[in-house]
């Protein structure tokens, strides 16, 4: 993936800084913006984009006209366009909430839309929900009835409650169901990135308000387009992994407890060396008088820091199975050193979880270093 500063470089917003004088008015000058370029060196990307919107907001007195004029202008040039556009989206979103005019408000989010096709405006459309999260939302769902996708996938992609690298919106986290009228419109459209961000939206959703996530994909798939089941699969992800029954069942899973007989898991060995391995075996029986479709899945349950056990679930097959009908099941799970989690020696436990039931809970010990 390309560094932050191959994405929003220097040699960006000089060119920025160039594209905004030539768009501009004489005496205009946008001199905060070029200097910007020589300060950015130690920032991440976020605070990249932050660092430049801030100087094109100092450049414009933090004029909103004067700014929207020139990155109208701008806009006309092809080399408006790439990394560029997070801090210009920033500083007309900043510029167009803070204006005295109302009707700036609007403006800047239709400035939003022109500016999205060029790379994304998701970012900046945070200030306007902060701001005002009903009228924000208002003109989100009339761009869902754009023609141009990168416009209905801002409808979507700006107003998911936990978009990465965005802000925060509280009011979206009180209330996830503010977003879905977009979603309505949009499950089903035609373009594979807006369908991707609307299943990321829902899944966003299900991690705040699972019952109202499996809800929405539920109705849509009572008269579902052919790239339905793909959407509702993308967006139950997480409480599939979960093992939510209701993900479960929408996704194709079915068959409860009552049905299963399960057997294990069974420990090769009960003492796992440090970085070493732990083996076991299960098998699952159909014992109902109709087919399942099974998740299988097995749940370690690591030991912390704090003495306290913490569930992790991990993937292991997919069956059908008919009436009476078993299969067997194995697993080797490493204890390898990672760089994403610390293993504490001491007393660890799996389970087997099938469609989201948990069985057969058995403890095992890591071993300490030897060294």
């Amino acid at each position: 993936m390309p560094t932050a500063d191959e994405l929003i470089s220097p040699d960006g917003i000089r060119r920025l800084a160039a594209i905004l004088q030539k768009s501009s008015p004489a005496p205009s000058r946008w001199q905060s913006v070029a200097n910007s370029s020589t300060t950015l060196g130690p920032l991440g990307l976020s605070e990249r984009a932050r660092s430049v919107a801030d100087a094109l907001l100092a450049d414009c007195g933090r004029d909103y006209e004067r700014l929207a004029h020139a990155v109208r202008k701008g806009l006309t040039l092809p080399d408006l366009t790439g990394w560029m556009i997070w801090p210009v989206g920033e500083a007309v979103a900043v510029a167009a909430t803070e204006a005295a005019d109302g009707r700036h408000f609007d403006d800047g989010l239709d400035l939003l839309a022109e500016l999205t096709p060029r790379l994304t405006s998701e970012f900046a459309l945070r200030t306007f929900l902060n701001q005002d999260l009903k009228r924000t939302l208002a003109a989100a769902l009339t761009w869902t009835d754009s023609p141009d996708p990168a416009v209905r996938r801002l409808a979507s992609e700006g107003s998911r409650p936990k978009l990465p690298w965005a802000r925060q919106v509280p009011e979206l986290n009180r209330d996830p169901g503010a977003t879905v009228p977009v979603l309505d419109k949009l499950h089903s459209d035609i373009s594979p990135d807006v369908r991707r961000s609307v299943a990321n939206h829902v899944n966003d959703i299900s991690r705040l308000d699972a019952e109202l996530a499996t809800k929405v994909a539920a109705r849509w798939t009572h008269n579902p387009a052919p790239t339905t089941p793909a959407l509702v699969r993308h967006a139950m992800r997480t409480l599939v992994k979960k093992g939510d029954p209701a993900a479960l069942e929408l996704v194709g899973f079915h068959g409860g407890r009552e049905d299963l007989q399960v057997v294990g898991p069974l420990l090769t060995e009960t003492a796992v060396p440090h970085g070493g391995t732990l083996v076991f075996t299960a098998s699952v029986t159909n014992v109902s008088d109709r087919p399942v479709s099974l998740a299988i899945d097995y749940v370690v349950h690591h030991l912390k820091a704090n003495g306290k056990l913490a569930p992790k679930v991990f993937k292991l097959t997919k069956r059908n199975l008919a009436p009476a009908e078993s299969v067997d099941v194995t697993r080797s799970h490493s204890f390898r050193p990672i760089s994403t989690r610390v293993y504490y020696p001491g007393t660890h436990a799996v389970q087997l979880q099938v469609n989201g039931h948990q069985f057969g809970l058995t403890e095992f010990r890591l071993l300490e270093s030897a060294e």
